[in-house]
């Protein structure tokens, strides 16, 4: 059996309108997935850790920047102000029969005594511990951004 062939070689001129379109759509979509799109938040820059303990109990985190602003539940805080907060999460977690602990996220470029000072204000505000939060060792940069 034989099939009529209605194939024909393309002789005419291509339109370079359709390919302009596709070409300017591409540049579009890799221009807005680079960081040329306002993020918004605080980038934190977390230290790297390995085998380090995880925590079981309740936690809340509290966040600090590279420029020393604090910030929990999305606000943010001057140290006295973070004390109370935190003293008032302590005392509900203890009505629920918890113990609370915080972790910090605290930017790596900053010194030692930061999260020295987080400790102080965790302590009196009555929490349990005090956890550094960190990155795995070798993994990428961190993305995402505290709000």
């Amino acid at each position: 059996m034989r099939y009529p062939r209605n194939a024909k070689i393309f002789r005419g001129q291509l339109d370079a309108g359709p390919f302009a379109g596709v070409f300017f759509c591409l540049l579009i979509f890799i221009l807005l997935n680079q960081t040329l799109v306002y993020t918004p938040g605080v980038k934190i820059n977390l230290a790297e850790g390995d085998n380090l303990p995880g925590i079981g109990q309740p936690s809340v985190a509290v966040a600090m920047s590279a420029d020393g602003q604090l910030f929990f539940r999305n606000q943010s805080l001057t140290p006295l102000q973070l004390k109370g907060a935190l003293r008032a999460e302590v005392l509900a977690a203890r009505q629920r029969g918890e113990e609370l602990s915080v972790v910090a996220l605290i930017d790596g470029s900053l010194p030692s005594r930061a999260l020295v000072m987080l400790a102080e204000i965790a302590r009196e505000a009555g929490a349990k511990e005090l956890l550094q939060a960190t990155r795995p060792v070798g993994g990428a940069p961190p993305q995402p951004t505290i709000p």
